[in-house]
């Protein structure tokens, strides 16, 4: 265990749980059950003391003997401690002929000591296998890099050779590279070596139910950690009295510093040296680090993270916690600082880094090097680097002369704002602080609030505070009042009341135009089209393009407000999903370097349109990476989380999709955000009904019409909930309640939005087959599967197809059954969409287990070993069809076609489309043959 182990308690009375390591515990107990050991690894912190406890528990409650030791470094190297721990907890009868003066733990110069400790090792071999004849013996050590050598041998003698008759270890240590290779160690030759990761946040967020805390700074505790659960804990005890106001950032606790102070500690001067060296630089990596000076800094790096101090990521290093860096840079001097900002100079690659270093060497009043500083963090803004930027402003004001006072305060406001724009809460509030000090302007003031709301993302309704005084400083200056009644618009819209949003989008609009403001016109149109698009009205199509005609808004950290993102956000609505995609990725190269909201929001819709349009990795790839920026940069998790449930039910794991759904709807619940807690309840409830709990998730769905009742909720035009509702309760046989519905969202609905359409005549055919109309169902499915498959939404079009097989089956029509499960998985399995393919499995292996047809028809023997998706192609050419008329045909690429082809020839022994046509019954496909219509 840590020098500081106990794990700080977040509230009195509620103990930490063992959330998120069942997998762990499950396979350490299959190794254990079948007589093996096991070896745990991970830094300090990271959970392994905890598993041996739950591990050691589990086996105390099924009778058997569990022995625990622990290594201490003081105790290291005095012989036989740790046996002579382990030798206490045994039957004093048993042990009373041992020689216990030589296992005091006060070595003696005595010529018999070493053969006197081979004497207990044979004799604690055999205390154990006398132990064993009765009952499994289990031994726990923790902190196993600490235990003294003769009892590093006694155990793993004893468990090298009583292993077979019931006696098991499960060591848990941390060997980092600085440890010499004799002092890693295993309890048995196979013993299974079982890394502990770091939590998930879901996971992390379960440890802390008891806790009370809001599910946003929970997040953040998971970033701030590394998702190392002692840490978070610590962490988490600066929020023991109350969360800061308006999400800022909380104190660092004593205790964690007093941690982080220990840790260090540990380290050889070399490797402080190295982590001192990436505290001070942007974006540390091994590489820079080397550059600088740091030539071993790989192993450094590893040291570091074995001791829980940083992660290495992606090539990049993260301190676990930030605050690892300011640690380290306040027990250096000044000189000492000065020389390490002078070699990274020299190291960075980017002239804004390099700028930044050599100020930072230079300490004092420079107004020369000020005005350079700022020069290099306005390119730094076009360049995306918002971190960098923040810095360089930040640098800028404290070297600026004490005069001018008005130049200094006004880069005070542009480091608030950019770290605003970036998702820096930290540099944010240390500017906004610095200028509401200070003797600002009005107009610079507002400003500041205007940049500490945005950071507020989802929870606007928290800041009610900084609105108020954010209107008293705008008052009677039009151009900050439009700035300030646009961010109220944003909060009213979230909180689910769009007719008060759109007053302040009107009030905003006409600020902007009686000072001539482009930009904040721009801006407020798109947000009132945006307001039009989720109340399901058509004329949101007008304002989108009386903004569009407007110059573009400036790229500041708000690219989720312009009129150009709100084009391909409005083309995911409308089913236009290629120009969505396109604009998108365009949209992500201007804001890839970036760490803040747009960023997060570009990446979540293009996991959407991913996900729509059936590339299922994709999908997953773009969520996990707007979870990992929402995380870092402190943002509201509800939105993230949605996508990344979306994500997870295309192509990854429905528990995990309601995992993440679930944290949402808290999440979103806490900061008053009806749109996404409307969202989030939606694909909870598909996520229950797909798990097969089909009336918890009509549950969940009605949730949505409750939610309703008081509040305004999304158009189904954005939010279709109403088709999967009516699914469910056809299911459950609610037919009337479920035509009912579909009745009324078609009303709402219109001619537009071909996407709902086909939700609806899907929920429609379920209806109809509940109601024992199959033909009519079956017909309604057909079409609906075309539609999505014009549309490119191909998972769409599978599910239609598993719904086909589904109403033929309970029709005893096993043949047609067949071919519609087997399209389906055909889809399925070229999107990657796991959860997907495994239902359509299942639903291919109930109709294999259930009725079966008559006799083969002819020519089925020879198609017998293709899959649907291939015997369709297969007669298409068959008849004389050409690659691309199949591929136009059946919605294909021709590279699929002709991948198929070649499967088709070598599953039925063939090597010509004639020998193909003759085989299937479709004649020669000769010059003359014509192509199916």
């Amino acid at each position: 265990m840590d020098v500081l182990a106990a794990p700080p308690v977040v509230r009195p009375g509620a103990p930490p749980e063992l959330a998120g390591r069942s997998a762990l515990l499950a396979s350490v107990e299959s190794r254990i059950g079948r007589n093996g050991s096991v070896v745990l690894t991970g830094p300090s912190g990271i959970g392994k003391t905890a598993l041996l406890e739950a591990v050691g528990a589990a086996a105390a409650g099924r009778g058997e003997l569990v022995l625990r030791v622990a290594g201490t470094e003081t105790e290291r190297w005095v012989p036989c401690s740790g046996l002579a721990e382990l030798l206490d907890q045994l039957p004093g009868a048993l042990t009373a002929e041992l020689p216990r003066e030589r296992l005091s733990g006060l070595p003696e110069p005595h010529p018999a000591a070493s053969s006197d400790h081979v004497a207990c090792r044979l004799a604690f071999r055999g205390l154990l296998a006398r132990c064993a004849e009765e009952r499994p013996v289990l031994l726990l050590v923790d902190d196993a890099q600490w235990l003294d050598a003769e009892s590093v041998h006694a155990v793993r003698y004893t468990v090298g050779r009583l292993g077979p008759r019931g006696v098991r270890a499960v060591v848990a240590g941390r060997w980092p590279d600085g440890f010499a290779a004799g002092d890693t160690w295993t309890p048995a030759p196979d013993a299974a070596h079982l890394p502990v990761p770091p939590l998930e946040p879901d996971e992390l967020a379960e440890m802390f139910d008891g806790y009370g805390l809001p599910v946003r700074v929970v997040n953040t505790l998971h970033a701030d950690s590394g998702g190392n659960p002692y840490l978070a804990l610590a962490l988490g005890g600066a929020f023991t009295g109350r969360v800061p106001r308006h999400w800022r950032p909380a104190p660092l606790p004593q205790r964690v510093r007093a941690v982080i102070a220990e840790r260090l500690a540990r380290l050889p001067e070399g490797t402080r040296e190295t982590l001192l060296t990436a505290a001070l630089a942007i974006r540390p990596t091994a590489d820079l680090l080397r550059r600088a000076g740091r030539a071993e800094a790989a192993r450094d790096i590893g040291h570091a993270a074995g001791l829980g101090l940083l992660i290495a990521e992606g090539g990049g290093i993260r301190f676990t916690p930030p605050a690892v860096g300011t640690v380290l840079a306040e027990s250096a001097d000044a000189p000492h600082l000065a020389r390490v900002h002078r070699a990274l100079a020299e190291a960075v690659p980017d002239a804004a880094g390099r700028a930044r270093h050599r100020a930072l060497a230079d300490p004092g009043p420079n107004a020369e090097l000020a005005h350079s500083l700022v020069t290099a963090a306005e390119q730094a803004v076009r360049q995306g680097s918002h971190r960098m930027a923040a810095e360089l402003y930040l640098l800028a004001a404290d070297r600026s002369p004490a005069e001018p006072a008005a130049e200094r305060t006004e880069w005070l406001v542009a480091a608030a704002e950019t770290g605003a724009s970036g998702g820096l809460p930290d540099l944010a509030h240390r500017a906004a602080d610095a200028v509401l000090a200070a003797d600002a302007t009005r107009a610079q003031r507002v400003r500041v609030r205007l940049a500490l709301l945005d950071l507020s993302g989802q929870g606007l309704t928290e800041m009610g505070e900084l609105f108020a005084a954010a209107l008293v400083d705008a008052e009677g200056d039009p151009a900050l009042l439009g700035q300030v009644r646009l961010r109220m618009a944003l909060g009213t819209l979230v909180t689910g009341a769009p007719g008060r949003a759109e007053q302040e989008v009107d009030a905003a609009l006409v600020h902007a135009c009686d000072t001539g403001d482009t930009d904040l016109e721009a801006r407020a149109l798109a947000v009132r089209a945006n307001i039009a698009l989720i109340e399901g009205r058509g004329d949101y199509a007008g304002d989108l393009e009386r903004a569009r005609r407007l110059p573009e808004p400036a790229l500041d950290g708000r690219l989720h407000m312009t009129p150009r993102y709100l084009a391909a956000y409005c083309a995911i609505f409308e089913d236009r999903l290629t120009e969505a995609r396109a604009e998108l990725l365009r949209l992500l190269a201007l804001v890839e370097r970036g760490s803040g909201e747009e960023v997060v929001h570009v990446l979540r819709n293009l996991s959407e349109v991913s996900a729509r349009t059936g590339r299922c990795r994709e999908a997953l790839d773009f969520a996990d990476r707007a979870m990992r920026v929402t995380e870092q940069a402190a943002l509201s998790p509800g939105p993230a989380w949605y996508h990344g449930a979306l994500a997870e039910l295309a192509g990854g794991g429905i528990d995990r999709a309601v995992a993440l759904a679930e944290r949402g709807v808290r999440a979103s619940e806490q900061e008053n955000d009806v749109i996404f807690q409307s969202r989030l309840l939606h694909v909870l409830g598909v996520a229950q009904m797909r798990s097969g709990d089909v009336r918890t998730g009509v549950d969940t769905l009605r949730r949505i019409e409750a939610l309703g009742q008081d509040r305004w909720l999304p158009s189904p035009m954005v939010l279709p909930w109403q088709c999967d509702l009516a699914e469910g309760l056809a299911v459950l046989g609610d037919t009337g309640r479920a035509a009912e519905l579909i009745r009324t969202t078609r009303a709402a609905v219109g001619y537009r939005g071909a996407g709902v359409t086909g939700r609806l005549d899907r929920a429609e055919a379920a209806v109809l087959a509940a109601r024992g109309e199959p033909d009519a169902a079956v017909a309604l499915l057909s079409e609906a599967a075309a539609l999505f498959a014009r549309l490119g939404q191909p998972l769409e079009a599978g599910r239609c197809l598993l719904d086909q097989a589904r109403v033929e089956r309970r029709r005893r029509r096993g043949a047609p059954a067949r071919r519609a499960a087997e399209d389906a998985l055909e889809i399925f399995s070229r999107c990657e969409a796991r959860p997907w393919i495994e239902q359509a499995r299942h639903r291919l292996s109930r109709l294999e287990t259930g009725l079966r047809d008559g006799p083969a028809a002819p020519g089925s023997v020879a198609r017998a070993s293709l899959t649907e998706g291939e015997r369709r192609i297969a007669v298409l050419v068959g008849q004389g069809a050409t690659n691309q008329q199949v591929a136009n045909r059946l919605y294909l690429s021709v590279k699929t076609v002709e991948a198929s082809l070649t499967r088709v020839y070598r599953k039925l022994g063939i090597r010509s489309r004639a020998q193909l046509g003759s085989l299937l019954g479709g004649g020669p496909a000769g010059p003359g043959a014509s192509p199916p219509h």
